[in-house]
């Protein structure tokens, strides 16, 4: 079923009795009574505090929360020229509707700038809000992008495979493209809501990477700000991150057909604006289970490997298959190697004619084998040195970004071998302990 907005009725009519503001502040939300209130007393702090004279409002869009947290957020009290609009939303489960949601609030309020945070935040604090808000409202900037601290084992798909691909792709050094907390301009989320994409995975964890490119793409302006470190509730790859990497790795593969004109064209990269003083420090530790994504690799190679061997070309296939037997002392997936696993299944994914997502479903167990390497690589670093081997890593698929072009179609390109474009019949049906596999919503 499509709907035609995100928005209920009820929400619709407690915006008509607002009336204009001048900012909308969104808060996507699911199961999170252990940290909305949290979050929505900052941002409510930091409206009063910089904005005291500007009407605003704070729409809570849940996505259907089984515990207390729309509970919780409604007893959240505020006080004039604040708003508060706590909702559930309409449409596809996941957090791009929910942002569909606010997007469409800020249209129908007439905001001038929008700005949204993720609901599971520990660290924000008061000057987040100013941070995000500032540039769109003051300062001709349409997309503020987040530029955190977090610890060097967070973010493992930001930092092996979306960080990487938007600087070789789009020629952008942009450090948190699915950072979670932005600003927009009304002209971008103008753009945003116009376009025709909510029933697709942008709807879900898709959405943060959607919109980082079509900021890019599109002639937005774009800064990033600094905002501290970022402390949340982190995932573990391997048990939770599996439907969140095909959502983002689908998103960011099926928007290159759209904006091939841009990326075939970039060379080389450049950083973009950066608002604020970088004050490092080192972030809690987030841990993670090597022993997990050890399994979930070597059950990934026993499901996929005869696919890989037809996807991946011959030198880093043969990387993959010693993994398959590897203990730690060997376990080694280099920045080079992962790069043209990458690019080759990149490369089978705009050649093939159906069920694509299944291509990245199979990717899922190398992803993890790329950051197993990571971490163990990285032990005995500090997060700050530990993101200088990120940067190497981004700075690598850049140098790669010639054997994406001679393996793509078109102009120059060539099909990848072996690979049959039927309908995906030959892709096995891995059982429930398969990595990857997606979970329910």
């Amino acid at each position: 079923m499509k709907y035609d907005t995100a928005l209920r009725d009820y929400a619709r009519q407690k915006i008509l009795q607002i009336g204009p503001a001048d900012i909308v502040v969104g808060i996507p939300c699911y199961n999170s009574e252990s940290t909305i209130a949290h979050v929505m007393k900052a941002v409510l702090v930091g409206l009063a505090k910089y904005y005291p004279s500007r009407p605003a409002v704070l729409v809570v869009s849940d996505g259907g929360s089984l515990d207390y947290t729309r509970e919780i957020a409604q007893s959240v009290r505020v006080s004039l020229p604040l708003h508060k609009i706590v909702t559930i939303y309409r449409g596809m489960p996941g957090k791009g509707t929910s942002l569909r949601a606010v997007f469409e609030a800020a249209v129908q309020l007439d905001a001038k700038a929008c700005a949204v945070f993720d609901s599971d935040l520990r660290s924000i604090t008061a000057e987040w809000v100013p941070a995000l808000l500032h540039p769109a409202l003051e300062d001709g900037y349409d997309f503020v992008s987040p530029y955190y601290y977090r610890h060097k084992w967070d973010a493992t798909i930001t930092n092996h495979v979306a960080r990487a691909l938007v600087q070789s792709l789009y020629g952008k050094r942009l450090r948190q493209p699915i950072g979670g907390d932005f600003g927009f301009s009304r002209r971008l989320v103008d753009w945003f809501t116009r376009a025709d994409v909510w029933d697709t995975d942008v709807a879900t964890f898709g959405i943060d990477i959607w919109m980082t490119t079509v900021a890019l793409c599109e002639n937005f302006r774009i800064s990033e700000v600094v905002l501290g470190t970022k402390v949340h509730d982190p995932k573990d790859p391997a048990a939770s991150l599996g439907p969140m990497f095909r959502q983002v790795v689908g998103t960011l593969f099926g928007m290159m057909a759209r904006y091939e004109r841009v990326w075939r064209g970039v060379r080389g990269s450049e950083p973009v604006p950066l608002v604020g003083q970088v004050l490092k420090a080192e972030p809690p530790e987030v841990k993670i289970s090597l022993e997990r994504l050890f399994e979930s690799y070597r059950v990934g190679f026993q499901h996929f490997g005869s696919l890989w061997r037809e996807v991946v070309s011959a030198a880093p296939f043969s990387v993959l298959e010693r993994l398959s037997t590897a203990g730690e002392r060997d376990f080694s997936l280099p920045p080079h190697v992962w790069a043209r696993i990458v690019y080759d299944f990149i490369s089978t994914f705009h050649q093939w004619t159906k069920d694509r997502y299944k291509l990245i479903e199979i990717m899922t167990p190398i992803y993890y084998a790329r950051t197993a390497s990571f971490v163990i690589e990285s032990q005995s670093m500090s997060t700050e040195e530990a993101d200088i081997l990120v940067q190497a890593q981004a700075d690598v698929f850049e140098a790669e970004k010639p054997y994406l072009l001679e393996r793509m179609p078109g102009p120059g390109g060539v099909p990848p071998r072996g690979v049959s474009q039927d309908d995906g019949a030959s892709f096995p049906q891995p059982g429930a302990s398969a990595p990857g596999k997606p979970a329910g919503q």
